[in-house]
């Protein structure tokens, strides 16, 4: 008995489903597709929250938001993917025509879940350390007030801090802005402790 091999699916391949699926999304991993599930309503009051708070501070700014829809190609680590939040300064390069790939995100956030947490952390966060144009990568929780911020420093390394107060901001210097975690964490319900903080 011989053993059929499995198809290598492109990105190509991915991108074209991708582009007609209405009801579903995936990230694409090296050949691999991964089905993406919908989000909390923490998750995505939180979304909302940090997407007004950046648009506001870029009007009249040449930076621009992108919040759960747009797609990031990392060619480096052969990767397509769906950033819960990017932001882009200056020129935008997408991947096509179509527009609905950004290829030079400056900030990429993503708001952690259960599900999620261990590979934002970690293989998806070294898939997008090997984009050019990224310069910060922060990581939201949507359980508690946590945001851990990296940001690339001029010698390639990546340096983190964190902030884990309402009463913080978090410094978002490659974009000029900044996001105050009282307004983050606006409308979602969280612990009693953290709620006071």
């Amino acid at each position: 008995m011989s053993v059929r091999p499995i198809p290598y699916l492109t990105f190509d391949d991915w991108l074209a489903a991708e582009r007609e699926a209405t009801d579903t999304r995936s990230e694409f991993v090296d050949g691999e597709v991964f089905a993406m599930t919908g989000g909390s309503e923490a998750h995505n009051t939180i979304s909302v929250n940090i997407s007004a708070e950046l648009r506001a501070q870029f009007k009249r700014r040449p930076c621009y938001v992108y919040a759960g829809d747009m797609k990031v190609r990392v060619d480096a680590a052969n990767v397509g993917a769906y950033p819960d939040i990017m932001a882009v300064c200056g020129e935008r390069t997408y991947h096509d025509q179509r527009r609905d790939i950004i290829t030079n995100p400056t900030l990429i956030i993503e708001i952690l879940s259960d599900a999620t947490e261990a590979y934002d952390r970690g293989d998806k966060f070294a898939h997008y350390r090997t984009l050019p144009s990224l310069k910060t990568y922060l990581l939201v929780s949507q359980h508690r007030v946590a945001a851990e911020l990296y940001v690339r420093r001029d010698d390639g390394r990546w340096l983190l801090s964190t902030d884990d107060r309402l009463a913080d901001s978090v410094p978002l210097e490659s974009v000029e802005a900044s996001l105050a975690l009282a307004e983050v964490y606006d409308k979602v319900a969280l612990r009693h402790a953290d709620a006071t903080r």
